[in-house]
């Protein structure tokens, strides 16, 4: 048996470290591998849309696009949650914020120095 698994899967937990990235083997606390991964860069321009497809019939506005790290962005997530009285969460480098509140987060948005526009219907 080999460091990573046997034969061809990768090893994703173990006793001793839990969970186990399968791209370098090491703790996915320690992980070097998806550290350094950084998002695409975009456009410039941040996309707000409705979406409700997927969630139960809740409607929930996404905002793409927004040129920031991880820190950053939480904390602007923070901040426009607060804005919309509402909950929301940041997942892969993208707001969500619970509720319709497009056209309130394009014009909070455009306060803060973002070109940001509405997208989808």
């Amino acid at each position: 048996m080999n460091k990573r698994g046997t034969g061809d899967t990768p090893l994703v937990w173990s006793s001793e470290l839990g969970r186990v990235c399968p791209g370098c083997g090491k703790a996915v606390a320690a992980c070097s591998c998806r550290k350094g991964a950084a998002r695409p860069a975009g456009d410039g321009i941040v996309r707000v849309r409705r979406e409700s497809k997927g969630r139960g019939g809740k409607t929930v506005t996404v905002v793409l696009g927004v040129p920031l790290d991880d820190a950053a962005l939480k904390t602007l997530a923070g901040d426009l949650k607060r804005r919309c009285g509402t909950g929301g969460t940041v997942k892969d480098g993208v707001i969500e914020i619970q509720g319709d509140f497009a056209e309130l987060l394009v014009a909070e948005l455009g306060k803060r120095g973002y070109q940001a526009k509405r997208a989808g219907g």
